[in-house]
């Protein structure tokens, strides 16, 4: 099962690679972006996270559903609702560790942490019927307070990171730890230059001093490279969820295909560890932001 699991999500990725199509661009690209993309949620409102969010957005454009809510058939059952005759489900997985004890050749015992994972099928709120009515009813979008761009920009100045602006090229440089953009003004438009900022400050969580992330890089290009290159792929489009921005493909996203089929035909577990590595990067942005007034109020009691 496990086996089969990596094998079909990564075959899913591939076959859209090869169609010169990103997954994880898909959701607003696919003619369901009416309304703001965000990630797709439990039945209790809970965020999936890593690589639930691809399968989930790839499987949500593929059918054009609309609503961000899935549920397994038994919770549709709990909540009054049945899911419709003919209806198929979408794959997700669940992933943990089991801590096994083991006597070693010498004689001693010894713990053995052996990862697994399992998968289940969870059904769109679009699929059931008889769910109440906020699962399935687009509320009217209420005016917001803080214009998004204002939103991205307080949230990328709060990471503290050093960015850097002049040139042609956008990059995070290790050397000097800061993130070089071009111009404000040399982007398309403000949501192109946030949506790439997200991009190179997911490359800078990779510092030593942050999440020390690394794939053994030699050289622009090699695996090392194409591995860090789809972690900031991922970690950008999961950013531009959160922030309500439209994320566009990298310049050089055509030349990096041809990378990462290569990445994922070698290893059918990069893509989960991409995603990984990619959620750990957007949580460790979100971490740096200030505490809501709530939030302070929460820890404090």
């Amino acid at each position: 099962m496990k086996q089969d699991i990596y094998r079909q999500v990564t075959n899913k990725i591939i076959a859209d690679l090869e169609q010169g199509e990103l997954t994880w661009l898909k959701p607003w690209s696919g003619g369901n972006t009416d309304g703001k993309i965000i990630g797709p949620l439990r039945h209790n409102g809970l965020p999936y996270s890593g690589i639930n969010i691809l399968m989930l957005w790839a499987a949500s454009v593929e059918a054009g559903f609309s609503s961000p809510f899935w549920m397994t058939f038994r919770q549709a059952q709990e909540l009054g609702a049945h899911v419709r005759k003919g209806e198929k489900g979408s794959l997700v997985v669940y992933a943990n560790t089991i801590t096994k004890t083991e006597e070693g050749a010498d004689g001693t015992e010894e713990e053995r942490t052996i990862p697994f994972m399992k998968g289940y099928t969870v059904f769109n709120a679009s699929q059931i019927e008889g769910l109440p009515a906020h699962y399935t009813v687009t509320p009217e979008p209420a005016p917001d307070p803080v214009p998004r761009i204002e939103r991205a920009g307080t949230f990328f100045a709060n990471t503290r990171a050093t960015i850097r602006h002049g040139g042609n090229s956008a990059h995070y440089s290790p050397a000097t730890d800061h993130v070089q953009m071009p111009v404000y003004e040399a982007f398309r438009t403000p949501e192109a230059y946030y949506a790439t900022l997200a991009h190179e400050l997911t490359h800078w969580t990779k510092h030593k001093s942050r999440l020390d992330r690394d794939f053994g890089r030699k050289s622009w290009g090699d695996e090392g490279y194409a591995k860090e290159e789809l972690v900031a792929e991922l970690g950008a489009a999961f950013l531009c969820a959160d922030l309500a921005l439209t994320p566009e493909p990298g310049e050089g996203h055509a030349a990096y295909i041809q990378s990462w089929l290569k990445v994922l035909r070698d290893d059918k577990r990069a893509i989960f560890s991409a995603a990984a590595h990619a959620q750990r990067a957007a949580d460790f942005l979100h971490g740096l932001q200030p505490l809501t007034e709530y939030e302070q109020q929460y820890l404090a009691v």
